[in-house]
């Protein structure tokens, strides 16, 4: 039996408004300040920020539960939201004088990121100077900081794959997200120019994985902190496609229901291959659900019991996701292909959740090529290929 989750009847509250404000946030390219102001203001924002500074530290499931809806009403704001929410229990691993600075007088404070290792560093005393380009930055336009990635060289020469974390004003955002699918995402470029990041606002990817991070240990009854970054940081992108996915079976039988074909006039809702379509897509859209709340309940799990994931059982989490997005995608091909000509006009909801649903499986978390050679290779007893993230 599911646990009662507050946050989700909170949230059903708002979707409406949010789901009518779709149309604005791809004519923006950003989700709507109105938007954002209605999920902070059921403080959906606090899902997994630390307890000390006001948070909730949900469990993932139920985090997941409330980004599945919200995808349904609108999957770009759910993009972008998602991520400014996850991002507080990364940055939860972080040192906590970092901390003190992000949410000590702004306890509402949030960060975007763009954590693929291109920005540039140089060394200098009590930490680095940072230059970058630092591109998919969903969310920026509501964000007070960021999280962006390097490499560092350590004292014996190797390149360490590390976060920095810098203020709004340590940075310019370039809107150039012009974009197919989850336009309303405001994914947009930090452009960042000698800028100084002490050492406290920097963490090694590494260290955040397996419990030697700055912050590890500050929250010792918290049962969501003992856990590995990555599964909390990208569990949006799975929820997001099951969201869509689930959203999609709703609009094709309300389409499909009274569609009458103009040519001979056969209602198709009755047609045999349209119920054979809805049949497929909602067994597989329903086995991906239950596929993905397993994969979430057994992240709780080792959060409630302080125990670190086994690398294998850290390769079934990666994977998992990719293929939960891979089974939405086809569920939701299935659909959209029979759904007529009318279903491609911009102002229909079904082409927005085609385009949105392939960029859920677009993102370098959720290629399934190369998650399921890393899988393979788990499986297989051979080591991890070092190109593979």
């Amino acid at each position: 039996m599911k646990k009662l989750n507050p946050l989700l009847e909170d949230l059903k509250a708002i979707l409406p408004a949010i789901a009518a404000n779709a149309a604005q946030a791809e004519k923006d390219r950003k989700a709507p300040d109105e938007n954002i102001a209605l999920l902070k203001g059921i403080g959906m924002h606090r899902a997994f920020q630390p307890k000390h500074y006001g948070g909730m530290e949900i469990s993932l499931p139920q985090f997941a539960d409330c980004v599945v809806a919200l995808a349904g009403a609108c999957a770009s704001t759910a993009w972008a939201f998602s991520l400014l929410c996850t991002h507080s229990h990364q940055l939860a691993m972080f040192s906590k004088q970092l901390q003190d600075e992000i949410w000590g007088d702004n306890p509402d404070a949030t960060a975007s990121s763009s954590i693929a290792p291109f920005g540039k560093v140089e060394e200098t005393e009590g930490g680095v100077i940072f230059n970058g380009e630092m591109g998919w930055s969903s969310g920026s336009d509501h964000a007070e900081w960021a999280i962006v990635g390097c490499r560092r060289l350590d004292a014996e020469g190797n390149q360490n794959y590390c976060f920095a974390v810098l203020p709004r004003s340590d940075y310019e955002i370039r809107d150039d997200w012009f974009a197919a699918g989850m336009k309303g995402s405001g994914t947009k470029t930090l452009i960042i120019k000698d800028v100084f990041v002490p050492n406290h606002r920097i963490q090694q990817a590494k260290d955040m994985m397996e419990g030697r991070s700055a912050g590890f240990g500050l929250y010792p009854d918290s049962k969501i902190f003992y856990t590995p970054y990555r599964p909390y940081f990208a569990s949006g992108f799975a929820a997001i496609g099951l969201g869509i996915a689930e959203r999609m079976l709703e609009a094709y039988r309300e389409k499909t229901k009274n569609r009458v074909r103009a040519y001979t006039g056969v209602n198709v809702g009755t047609a045999t291959p349209a119920l054979m379509r809805l049949a497929e897509s909602t067994h597989q859209v329903a086995a991906a659900r239950a596929f993905l709340e397993k994969t979430w309940q057994e992240h709780a799990e080792h959060g409630e019991r302080h125990q670190y994931p086994s690398r294998e059982t850290l390769a079934f989490w990666r994977t998992n996701q990719a293929y939960a997005v891979k089974m939405c995608i086809q569920a939701v091909d299935r659909l959209f292909e029979a759904a007529g000509g009318t279903s491609w006009f911009e102002s229909s909801e079904m082409q927005r959740l085609f385009r949105d649903s392939h960029m859920t499986g677009a993102h370098a978390y959720t290629d399934y090529d190369v998650c399921a050679q890393i899988l393979g290779r788990e499986l297989m007893g051979l080591e991890p290929d070092p190109s593979m993230v």
